[in-house]
């Protein structure tokens, strides 16, 4: 009995998730901003409409590294006695969309069709300097 009511919850949950996700391929397909991120290897309409939605202006960064520190996946600075140490990445902004582009990230990295259709062969020139999810940090901040 508690079995078939928790799989009812399960089903309900499931087309929940399948009309959200309906609406967000929508919001996609209706919003440029949105449109164009998806044109982007490892950007679904998730990542897209995520990243339209909290960085709906995308003039305030004057650069991708910008975005990047804004985003809170580039190195943080450990300055002392005139040596500049970079660290582990900040993860100041929000992990939500940093959770989403390391998803991005990862796929790019698994997958050699993706691969190919990021320019330049630079990904496989990193995979070969480093292990395959070591990588992803320079993907997330590619802007």
């Amino acid at each position: 009995m508690a079995l078939a009511v928790l799989v009812n919850q399960l089903k309900e949950l499931d087309q929940q998730v399948d009309a959200i996700d309906g609406e967000l391929a929508h919001i996609q397909r209706v919003n440029p901003m949105a449109k164009f991120l998806s044109s982007i290897p490892g950007i679904g309409p998730r990542t897209a409409t995520a990243l339209a939605a909290t960085a709906a202006d995308p003039t305030i960064f004057r650069c991708g590294r910008e975005f990047a520190a804004w985003l809170g996946v580039t190195p943080k600075q450990n300055s002392t006695g005139g040596k500049d140490l970079l660290g582990r990445i900040t993860k100041q902004g929000d992990s939500y969309l940093r959770h989403l582009l390391f998803i991005g990230a990862r796929n790019v990295v698994r997958y050699p069709k993706a691969r190919s259709r990021v320019g330049g062969g630079w990904i496989e020139a990193l995979l070969e300097r480093r292990r395959p999810w070591s990588s992803l940090s320079p993907l997330q901040q590619v802007g």
